[in-house]
C-alpha cells in the first residue's frame, strides 16, 4: 500500500556549489567526569600492569597521582615505599618514611643500611627488642655484621638462615655464598694471613715486622754522583778507588792540624804545636796580624863595616 505524501520521511541534505555533501558539525554529548574513587579504581590497575611489567619509574608518577587524591592511602604509601627502594632512592624512601604512620623500624634500618650508615641501623635494630623478628630482620642483622666486620656474628646468623632454608629456593644459594665468604674472611684473620706472608719474596718479608712505638729517624739519602770528566783526573789517580787528597793541602805546613814544629837556628827544644794547632782556626781567626820584623825578633849584629 503506497504511504501518503504527509507521512512519508523526508531527508534533507545540503549541498556545495560543487556538489559535495558537507558533513554535519554538531559535537556529541560529553561524558559526565569520573569520581575520585573510579580514578582510583583505573589508576591502580594501571600501577599493578607497570609493576609487573618492571616499570617502576612509570609506577611512581601513577603512584604520586593516587597520592594526591588520597595522601592517606596506606596501599599508595607501602607501595611508594616499595618503588623508591626499587630503584633506589634511599635519601627519598628515609624522608618518606617519615610520613608513614605506623610501625617501619625494620624499613628504616635497611634504608639506614643502604645508605651506609650501620651504626645507626644498628642501633635501630638492637632497639627493636625482638620486635618484628622474621628472616629479614636475621638477613640484615647478618649483612650488617659482615659489613662491620664481625665475621664470627655472621657465620652464626647465616648458619640460622641456613639451617631453615629450602634447598630449592634462590635464598638457600644466596645463603650459602654469603655463608662461604664470613668462613673465609674469618679463617684469614685467625691464620690464613700467615700463609700469605709466607708466598711473599723476601725482599717484603724483611719489612713485615712490628714497627718502633717511636718514630725513627728518616735514612740520610745518599746523594747523586755526577760522573767525572777523565780529562781533569791527574795522571795515576783512578777515580773511586784512589785515596781521597789531603783536604788541607793548600794551608801552610805551620798551619795544618799535624804540623809538628821545626827546630831553631841556634840549638834550642823543639816547639811543640801545642795548643794553636789543636784549636783550629777558630783561635786563627782571633790572632793578630804578623808584623813586618824578622822572625828573630830584634835587629842583626852584624861585624862588617857601616858603609857610608
Amino acid at each position: 500500500m503506497p504511504l501518503d505524501s504527509q507521512t512519508q520521511p523526508t531527508f534533507t541534505s545540503k549541498t556545495s556549489g560543487k556538489g559535495k555533501t558537507q558533513k554535519s558539525t554538531r559535537k556529541p554529548s560529553s561524558r559526565p567526569p569520573l569520581s575520585d574513587s573510579e580514578r582510583r579504581k583505573r589508576f591502580f590497575t594501571s600501577l599493578c600492569a607497570q609493576i609487573d611489567g618492571g616499570h617502576f619509574t612509570n609506577a611512581l608518577k601513577t603512584c604520586g597521582k593516587i597520592l594526591r587524591l588520597y595522601p592517606n592511602d596506606t596501599d599508595a604509601l607501602q607501595t611508594m615505599l616499595f618503588l623508591l627502594l626499587q630503584t633506589e632512592q634511599y635519601t627519598s624512601a628515609l624522608h618518606h618514611l617519615d610520613s608513614m604512620a605506623g610501625d617501619h623500624d625494620f624499613e628504616r634500618a635497611y634504608t639506614l643500611y643502604r645508605l651506609q650508615r650501620e651504626v645507626d641501623a644498628q642501633q635501630l635494630l638492637n632497639s627493636m627488642n625482638g620486635r618484628d623478628q622474621h628472616r629479614g630482620t636475621v638477613h640484615l642483622e647478618a649483612q650488617l655484621s659482615y659489613r662491620q666486620g664481625s665475621f664470627d656474628e655472621a657465620l652464626n646468623f647465616y648458619n640460622r638462615l641456613l639451617d631453615t632454608a629450602d634447598p630449592q629456593t634462590e635464598e638457600h644459594s644466596d645463603v650459602l655464598t654469603n655463608l662461604q665468604a664470613s668462613q673465609q674472611h674469618a679463617d684469614f684473620i685467625s691464620s690464613g694471613y700467615l700463609k700469605a706472608l709466607d708466598r711473599l719474596p723476601l725482599a717484603i718479608t724483611k719489612y713485615t715486622s712490628p714497627l718502633p712505638a717511636t718514630p725513627s729517624l728518616a735514612l740520610p739519602t745518599k746523594p747523586k754522583g755526577t760522573k767525572v770528566r777523565m780529562s781533569r783526573v791527574p795522571a795515576g789517580i783512578t777515580p773511586g778507588v784512589s785515596p781521597a787528597p789531603d783536604p788541607e793541602r793548600w794551608l801552610k805546613k805551620s798551619e795544618r792540624s799535624n804540623y809538628v814544629g821545626a827546630k831553631r837556628r841556634r840549638g834550642g827544644a823543639t816547639q811543640g804545636s801545642g795548643g794553636v794547632a789543636a784549636q783550629g782556626s777558630a783561635i786563627a781567626e782571633h790572632l793578630p796580624a804578623p808584623a813586618a820584623a824578622s822572625a828573630s825578633g830584634g835587629k842583626s849584629k852584624g861585624k862588617g863595616k857601616k858603609r857610608m
